[in-house]
């Protein structure tokens, strides 16, 4: 390419860094190999022979290929491009998860994230299968195969309608919900809310009364502003307002939801270290 370039072998070798006679010796060596004269020696040059165009065309298009092969190689392995696969157990309308996925895609435009919704036992078991790059949940995490981190917390906040006694209360506390009919999804964290609700109440001497409902956050929020039921969430919940329902703190509420991240030690995704990092970051500025 350099000498088809140059049409000169001391040109050639000039660009290419070595001495006129190791381009000679490889021209006259590839000749050789494809029994093809690519180039006619001229006292003060070369020229390409028809053959050497030809060749030359061909050669252009594969080096291309091969460019950006080795482009696209190398930003994968700095996690400069890429997809990751998230699992998350809620929506990222706000709060950290909304911050953090800004933030990524702000700094690694070229990396596409891939977002799943689920329960959190069902967003670990496929980082292990590996169908998940990372499950991000409430709680800390007992899962001797994973990886895992606390990476932020935030308070819980009680979801009540809007024409709800409590929601007129100056403050109130786990004894004054007691009475109170808790909707609880049984997807996302669902199963980690449902088990503070319990300890929570039963602290209290009280039995919880709990219903347990297979829908989406929407919908859950939906049944509360009927008046079906209040609803335990976190306080990014709280900041997408929704008609017909008022979210509360909780006065003797003296924990904040955890929530970690879990990925697999098998998984050596640059993208996956770039998030986590990212994320380390976030939660200590957080």
């Amino acid at each position: 390419m350099a000498v088809a370039e140059h049409l000169n072998f001391r040109h050639a070798a000039n660009r290419l860094g070595v001495s006129q006679s190791c381009v000679s010796t490889r021209i006259k060596t590839l000749e050789q190999d494809l029994n093809i004269l690519l180039f006619e020696r001229r006292h003060r040059g070369v020229r390409l022979t028809e053959a050497g165009r030809c060749f030359i065309a061909e050669v252009a298009t594969g080096i291309e290929h091969l460019d950006h092969a080795i482009n696209t190689a190398g930003a994968l392995s700095t996690g400069a491009v890429g997809r990751l696969h998230i699992g998350l157990h809620s929506s990222i309308a706000a709060g950290f998860l909304a911050d953090l996925r800004r933030r990524f895609r702000n700094e690694h435009p070229n990396v596409e994230l891939m977002i799943t919704e689920g329960r959190s036992a069902d967003t670990i078991r496929q980082v292990r299968e590996g169908s998940l790059d990372i499950a991000f949940v409430m709680g800390a995490v007992d899962a001797p195969d994973c990886h895992s981190c606390l990476v932020w917390s935030e308070p819980f906040v009680i979801a009540v309608p809007v024409h709800h006694p409590l929601g007129a209360a100056e403050s109130f506390g786990w004894l004054d919900l007691a009475p109170e009919t808790f909707l609880v999804r049984q997807s996302g964290a669902g199963p980690q809310l449902l088990n503070h609700i319990t300890r929570r109440i039963v602290e209290r001497d009280r039995t919880p009364n709990i219903r347990r409902c297979d829908v989406g956050r929407d919908t859950l929020m939906h049944m509360a502003a009927d008046g079906e039921g209040v609803t335990l969430t976190t306080e990014a919940a709280a900041h997408v307002p929704f008609p017909g329902i008022i979210f509360r703190q909780i006065t003797d509420e003296t924990e904040r939801a955890q929530f970690s991240a879990v990925w697999s030690p098998h998984n050596r995704s640059p993208a996956l270290k770039n998030l986590l990092d990212l994320a380390a970051a976030t939660g200590r500025s957080a």
